[in-house]
């Protein structure tokens, strides 16, 4: 029996928005969704701000009790310590984050994060009750190297060593040849990465939690083609850049089941 999953719109702001700014932004959301009278049970929406607008992000939500989930752009590998400029998952807990974004391309490819150095991250956001959202995904040259799915799928098991299941993950395909290019990759090619990546998750832990984990699509993504992703059966939400920071087009893309018809 297949699992109803509810799709995950997240917003990664990436290093874009002051506190003040991230202030008037997910208040402008929240009235956007509302006015349109969104219904979060047809997608869950999630903000992820840069470090500095955590507190202020933090105290909006809880105050005005907005249906808006939040999260953080990475997570240091350890607890505490002599580790200039990194960031605990206690830290994050204690602002009440709920998810944490890691392994992203850019961490990736801009500072070097190894597959081992993810595993640590996964595990110690476990450690600290926060869900990650574990990127994966492959350059263009990966892609005519190796085929579809097998940079991803090498990187999902790297990342899932020693890790365990029940606490919770979502896994975000990013192809980092679509990222910010305005191409992104068709639905088909974005669902048999989808399927590959649940069938990891099937081997590494169980069936019943490959069904129950979301794996978000990221790269390009906007109001204009969300639908035609969500279509695809293994294909629960996406991981949005550079639109999440346009209000009415994240609003659009979060909406995608009105807007479009789908």
């Amino acid at each position: 029996m297949a699992v109803k999953r509810t799709p995950f719109i997240a917003g990664n702001w990436k290093m874009n928005l002051d506190h003040l700014q991230s202030i008037a932004f997910v208040q402008k959301l929240a009235w956007s969704l509302s006015d349109a009278r969104h219904d979060f049970a047809d997608a869950e929406v999630a903000v992820f701000p840069p470090f500095t607008d955590l507190r202020s992000v933090q105290t909006l939500i809880s105050a005005d009790s907005l249906p808006i989930s939040y999260g953080a752009q990475d997570v240091s590998a350890h607890d505490s310590g002599a580790y200039t400029g990194e960031i605990s998952g206690a830290f994050l807990a204690a602002l009440d984050c709920r998810y944490v974004i890691i392994g992203h391309s850019e961490r990736r490819t801009l500072h070097g994060e190894s597959d081992d150095e993810v595993n640590a991250k996964v595990l110690a956001a476990h450690r600290h009750g926060l869900i990650p959202v574990l990127c994966v995904g492959e350059t263009a040259e990966d892609l005519e190297a190796h085929g579809p799915s097998a940079v991803p799928v090498a990187q999902l098991r790297a990342a899932l060593e020693g890790v365990d299941g029940s606490k919770g993950l979502v896994v975000a395909y990013e192809p980092v040849w679509a990222i910010g290019s305005g191409q992104a990759a068709t639905p088909a090619q974005a669902e048999q990465v989808a399927a590959a990546l649940r069938g990891v998750l099937a081997e590494v832990f169980s069936e019943e939690t490959a069904q129950a984990t979301r794996v978000l699509y990221g790269g390009s993504v906007k109001a204009a083609n969300i639908a035609s992703f969500l279509r695809e059966p293994n294909v629960d939400g996406a991981l949005v850049g550079g639109a999440s920071l346009d209000i009415d087009e994240f609003s659009s893309i979060a909406r995608f089941k009105k807007h479009v018809g789908a």
